[in-house]
């Protein structure tokens, strides 16, 4: 378990976080989501032990991070950004050089190295120098060198960028597969993807915590009316007349208009009104062909944007 307290991280005057709290239960997969700027990096740094904090606490797996910093440090694997190896090193040769630097006993490096290997998906590359690899690949050594010493947290700091959409399909597999055995907190700037791998979210903005809470619930806190998409053949513009006809309706707006002479409108009404039978039946009576309709599903981007712009106002 993690548990960070009331912590302020001070460079001079600049004040990068200021007294953030939050708690990451075990086997949670939480997702550090704030623009560039807001303090996530430094709150990253402070867990890892790379950088002291000026004020609070910050307890590991009930090590404080101050007073026994070495045994907080174990509890951790940390994937930095960027993939930082050395290159004039084999897959295997860096990983048993993380084990050697984590410590692992010696009896059982070999066994633990090579358990890390296959865990990542490196068996077939192990004896190639990093300085070789693909994008993909050398974001699963790093994520090798994370694992080796068997941490009960992992730390990975934005683990997909740069790849392309195989190879983010696979990390994010393999990070899912991961958080069955271990608690993971990763940064992305992807909000897809982390509304898709994570149970819990926390937004910083301006290095503060702006929100904390899972995708599904921020999604529907800012989900104020429901909204639908509706792509219609329209030639002499009678979309404007459904709104007029079905009380119900909030706005009808113009959103896009295609190059088959269809239009798309975004029509919204008050939260949990599902308009579409009435839209259909009165689009029916002006002779206005349907081509899609669709709901409007608000997204956890939807609500990150919302909470970032209401925190800068």
């Amino acid at each position: 378990m993690i548990e960070v307290k009331n912590v302020t991280k001070k460079y001079g005057k600049t004040v990068a976080v200021e007294d953030i709290s939050f708690s990451i239960n075990d086997g949670e997969i939480v997702g550090l989501l704030g623009p560039n700027g807001a303090g996530k990096s430094t709150t990253m740094n402070i867990l890892t032990g790379y950088i002291e904090q000026t004020s609070g606490e910050v307890t590991i797996e009930g090590y404080n991070t101050l007073k026994k910093p070495k045994k907080a440090k174990r509890q951790i694997g940390y994937m930095p950004e960027g993939v930082p190896l050395y290159t004039d090193l084999t897959v295997k040769e860096f990983v048993t050089y993380m084990a050697e630097l984590k410590q692992v006993d010696r009896k059982t490096r070999k066994e633990k190295v090579e358990k890390v290997i296959e865990q990542t998906g490196l068996k077939d590359v192990e004896n190639k120098l990093t300085r070789n690899l693909s994008r993909g690949y050398k974001q699963r050594v790093s994520m090798a060198g994370a694992l080796v010493g068997e941490p009960k947290i992992l730390i990975l700091d934005e683990p997909t960028v740069g790849l392309d959409p195989k190879q983010i399909t696979e990390i994010r597999n393999l990070i899912k597969t991961l958080g069955k055995t271990h608690t993971i907190i990763l940064s992305s700037h992807i909000l897809s993807e982390v509304s898709q791998i994570c149970n819990k979210v926390i937004i910083i903005n301006k290095g503060k915590i702006v929100a904390i809470d899972t995708p599904e619930n921020l999604e529907n806190k800012v989900s104020k009316n429901d909204c639908i998409y509706v792509t219609v053949e329209d030639t002499e513009d009678k979309m404007a007349k459904i709104k007029d006809k079905i009380p119900e309706i909030k706005k009808v707006e113009l959103v896009e208009k295609n190059e088959d002479k269809t239009k798309q409108y975004l029509i919204e009404a008050d939260k949990n009104v599902d308009l579409r039978k009435e839209i259909f039946s009165e689009c029916a009576k002006e002779n206005i062909t349907i081509f899609e309709m669709k709901k409007a599903d608000t997204t956890l981007e939807d609500a990150f944007m919302k909470l970032i712009e209401g925190g800068n106002k």
